[in-house]
């Protein structure tokens, strides 16, 4: 979905979110600058700013010095851009930061400091990417071996069943 341009509520509070300009991008921002601080990023927008060598300026600059609401980020939210039930994500393997992601219209939304969570997780999305990767092999490998002795539980018992008379009878009735 394309940047919003219509003035958009903020999932989280409510408030009436504030459009913030990236200029160099050419992109708007949605930040609640007089509720809780959560910053909506419409589709594809966030991987301008997610890696400690992209600026943020402007977004520091719209929310520093400011008391924001506290929220239940627990919360189910609401897309503010096409009205569907939000996800909650995890942003990487170690689950620390977990934001609202759309599904339908690819939005995201990040409460009050989650943004700087995530750029201080890792410095660039390969070693983000490099990292889920390793979580993963870790897990699956870990199930793997806890599971071993199941699967040849699993393979002499269909085994047994494979010369059970019944068995044969039926494969012979249907012609197996």
């Amino acid at each position: 979905m394309a940047d919003t341009h219509q003035t958009i509520n903020c999932p989280a509070c409510g408030k009436s979110m504030k459009k913030v300009f990236i200029s160099d991008l050419g992109i708007n921002i949605d930040i609640c600058t007089e509720g809780c601080g959560g910053i909506f990023f419409d589709n594809r927008e966030f991987k301008h700013f997610d890696e400690k060598n992209e600026s943020i300026d402007a977004i520091i600059k719209e929310i520093e010095n400011k008391e924001f609401k506290k929220v239940d980020e627990n919360e189910i939210r609401f897309c503010p851009a096409c009205g569907a039930k939000m996800v909650k994500n995890p942003t990487s393997a170690q689950g620390s930061v977990i934001v609202d992601d759309c599904y339908s219209c690819g939005g995201k939304f990040l409460d009050h400091g989650e943004l700087t969570k995530i750029r201080d997780e890792f410095d660039t999305e390969q070693e983000r990417s490099s990292n889920a990767v390793q979580y993963l092999y870790s897990k699956i490998g870990k199930e793997l071996s806890e599971n071993s002795g199941a699967s040849e539980r699993v393979a002499e018992n269909l085994l047994q069943k494979q010369n059970s008379p019944v068995y044969r009878l039926f494969n012979k009735m249907l012609g197996l």
